[in-house]
């Protein structure tokens, strides 16, 4: 390749954080050396990337137009990475996928059953996660694989695919809750109660307001709807499995409502063979 691979990689976690000590972080690198890895990079190219004259860089109109280049350049990299991991068959010891509580996605018996004969050596971790912590595992390198709901973007580091398979999501209360009494309940009968909500370790920025509970996962919210706490949305599979009878589903207009659900892992620390086989098995059975 003509371009120095940490000098992309460089470009494009400044372009997506906005910030060369940012980068710096994220790459665990000096910030003197993602500067000068960005400088190289515009002189081979013959072009300023970047503006500086602002407080914090901004990417130039060429910039812009560069930018989608190197982000091909490098997805093709990743491709080739993976076949020749496939190639190599140099298959790793352990790996940790990262499920979600919305259970049909999680691998089924006869997937799990198919790994274990095919890769009997190796060691198998499952963890329970969602959304952003689900891409911090992945970005720091503790997990390989992550389901979860199809995000808006990714960081740039995180690749993802779209299962075939959706989610379809509820609002609960239990049969007890004053909401379960009403035929059509509506928003502003909503706001009148507490609601359970998902709030994961990675900090969010779209909190609800007014009177709130949390926890990190889906099961921590169903179980706070069992004992009338308030109203949550919740996976249809999950109530099915763990619900016992005890959840309602209001009759709200526009629910339930289908969730897409991705697969993901990292580009800069991507499974091995085991990994990237069972990435294609879950992509064929969902």
């Amino acid at each position: 390749m003509r371009y120095s691979p940490e000098a992309l990689h460089a470009f494009v976690e400044a372009a997506a954080l906005g910030s060369f000590s940012a980068a710096a972080r994220k790459l665990r690198k000096s910030q003197s050396t993602i500067s000068a890895a960005i400088a190289n990079l515009e002189a081979d190219l013959g072009v300023s990337l970047f503006d500086r004259q602002a407080r914090q860089p901004v990417l130039t109109e060429a910039g812009r137009k560069v930018l989608g280049h190197v982000q091909e350049i490098l997805a093709a990299s990743e491709r080739l990475d993976q076949l020749s991991i496939r190639l190599a068959d140099q298959v790793e010891p352990r790996l940790t996928i990262v499920l979600s509580d919305m259970h049909q996605f999680s691998p089924t018996h006869q997937v799990l059953q198919r790994f274990e004969q095919r890769y009997q050596d190796v060691e198998l971790e499952c963890m329970l996660a969602e959304a952003g912590d689900v891409l911090n595992l992945l970005q720091s390198g503790r997990a390989h694989l992550g389901i979860l709901a199809a995000q808006t973007g990714y960081p740039p580091d995180v690749a993802a695919t779209r299962l075939a398979a959706q989610a379809m999501m509820g609002v609960f209360v239990a049969r007890e809750h004053p909401l379960a009494q009403l035929p059509q309940p509506t928003q502003a009968h909503l706001a009148g109660h507490r609601q359970l909500y998902l709030n994961t370790y990675t900090e969010s920025e779209n909190k609800p307001q007014g009177r709130v509970w949390s926890a990190p996962d889906y099961l921590g919210l169903l179980e706070m709807a069992e004992q009338g706490f308030g109203w949550a949305e919740l996976p249809h599979g999950l109530v099915r499995q763990y619900g016992q009878g005890r959840l309602s589903e209001l009759a709200l207009r526009g629910w339930p409502r289908p969730i897409a659900v991705d697969v993901a892992w990292s580009k800069l620390t991507p499974p091995g063979p085991a990994g990237l086989w069972l990435l294609d098995l879950l992509l064929e059975s969902s």
